[in-house]
């Protein structure tokens, strides 16, 4: 008898509820009996292999399978296992690449795990949660600078299809290698092209050590694909919660996982609401993205960024909605934004941040005011160029100041820059007498090489002064408003060379 007969036979012997199966639609098992039974419990099938419960009637039960169940037959036996099916958890997950259900995929031998986590874990009560202040440097001056989040914050990215939406959650991935958080990385139904990109990308720039990739392709079993967010959502809560570790949590993306259920629920039998979507589409989502937080025990905290497809940037959709409603803020990357040659496309006049701002300084919230204005002017400004008006002399200096923010603003990928060093680069473009005779290529350049030296308000301000002189600047019109808390540092930003694309 094999292990898994053995460990069979043990649990009926223990006194388990034992079920008949009635029926096999693909993966989706109706199972007579297995009462008492709770949802999303884990249920042993007699050929070994192992599902878990989706749906409970009076007089049968619908299980999900795990894996593949051609070996399965009517009339065979089933048997609760656990209560509920948990993921496999641990510190040793940590700068490796795998599986749904936690089988590495790179090669590196087998990953011990610490112990296991609830799947469908319940969010941390109000009571349990502490409110949100400390910054997450995402490396990207267009986003911490504007649309900033905080660590525990909920924020979504949309946009179209190849809009930089991969390119830019994974180098926020890359710059957290200059952070104390561990990443986890969620691809959602990917091909895999898709898959070594990202790998590439975060081992070349040295991200990889730090962070969990958790892949699941277009080839596997829809299961899978509406397991994995779930997955991922459970390993990052016990480096959360056990082992007290900031996470920040990639779901790349969640349309792919509504697509996943949808199929799901309309192959169970459920009646289609809205775009054919399950009437729990925004349950399913909202218990997944209220997870992220932070604990008041242990002032550690979980990020989310869920990804979501935006068709030919239509925000008003019914998935982008239902996201939307759920997170704290959103970036709207824009087709539009992309062809003029931002990268990222980030639509400064769309994207927004409900709490970002509370990780921000004085210094901070004045050049996000400030840049925002100038934005808005440039716009107005090129918008009367277009139709041949003589622009006067304000609108032309506002061009000119709005082209060197948005030369700012394009990054390549890997290309990252800490809080200090997009202060500095804001403070002398925003001033009017200096930004028309900016190089920025230079200007990153120098700041890349002296944004360490910031100890102080005070050295700020002098290396501020020093840059200036050295760019042929003339002197600032006022000096900088003190930070009302002391300046974030980060180690120097790293650009790899060529840039990967």
């Amino acid at each position: 008898m094999s292990e898994a007969s053995k460990q069979f036979q043990n649990l009926i012997n223990s006194g388990a509820p034992v079920g008949e199966v009635l029926s096999i639609n693909s993966f989706l098992i109706w199972v007579r009996g297995l009462q008492p039974v709770t949802l999303h419990a884990l249920i042993a099938f007699e050929d070994g292999s192992s599902g878990f419960v989706r749906e409970i009637l009076p007089d049968r039960v619908l299980v999900m399978h795990l894996g593949d169940p051609r070996h399965l037959r009517t009339g065979s036996l089933a048997v609760v296992q656990t209560p509920q099916i948990m993921a496999r958890v641990g510190k040793d997950y940590i700068g490796r690449v795998v599986s749904v259900l936690g089988e590495p995929l790179d090669g590196k031998g087998v990953i011990a795990p610490d112990g296991s986590w609830p799947i469908f874990n319940q969010a941390p009560a109000i009571f349990e949660r502490e409110l949100l202040s400390d910054q997450l440097e995402t490396g990207v001056v267009s986003i911490d600078a504007l649309f900033p989040i905080v660590r525990g914050q909920r924020m979504a990215m949309l946009g179209d299809s190849k809009s930089g939406k991969t390119t830019l959650a994974t180098q926020i991935a890359i710059n957290q290698k200059n952070t104390d958080q561990t990443v986890i990385y969620v691809l959602v139904a990917k091909r895999r092209s898709d898959v070594d990109s990202l790998i590439n990308r975060l081992s070349e720039n040295g991200a990889m050590e730090k962070s969990i990739v958790i892949v699941s392709t277009v080839f596997e079993s829809l299961v899978l694909s509406y397991l994995a967010p779930y997955i991922g959502c459970a390993m990052g809560e016990y480096l959360w919660q056990q082992i007290g570790t900031d996470v920040l949590v990639i779901y790349d993306d969640l349309t792919a996982h509504a697509q996943a259920h949808r199929e799901i629920s309309l192959l169970a039998g459920v009646s289609p609401g809205r775009d054919s979507y399950p009437g729990d589409m925004f349950h399913a989502h909202s218990s997944l993205l209220e997870r992220a937080g932070r604990l008041a025990r242990n002032k550690k905290c979980l990020t989310c960024i869920p990804i979501v497809m935006a068709d030919s940037g239509d925000i008003t959709a019914y998935l982008p909605t239902n996201i939307m409603s759920i997170t704290d803020g959103q970036w709207i990357l824009d087709m539009d934004v992309f062809r003029e040659g931002i990268r990222p496309a980030v639509n400064t006049g769309l994207s927004v941040t409900r709490v970002g701002d509370r990780g921000h300084n004085d210094r901070q919230k004045r050049q996000a005011g400030d840049t925002l204005k100038l934005l808005g002017a440039y716009s107005q400004a090129k918008e009367f160029a277009h139709f041949g008006s003589e622009l006067s002399s304000d609108a032309q200096r506002d061009m000119i100041r709005g082209t060197k923010v948005r030369a700012l603003f394009s990054q390549i990928p890997g290309e990252t820059y800490n809080l200090i060093s997009q202060q500095l680069m804001l403070d002398i473009l925003l001033d009017q007498n200096s930004a028309s005779k900016v190089d920025v290529a230079q200007l990153k350049k120098m700041i890349v090489q002296s944004s360490s030296l910031v100890k102080s308000d005070d050295s700020y301000q002098h290396l501020l002064d020093h840059i200036r002189g050295e760019l042929g600047l003339p002197p600032a019109a006022a000096a900088a408003p003190p930070v009302s808390r002391p300046a974030q540092q980060a180690p120097p930003p790293s650009v790899p060379a060529g840039g990967a694309q």
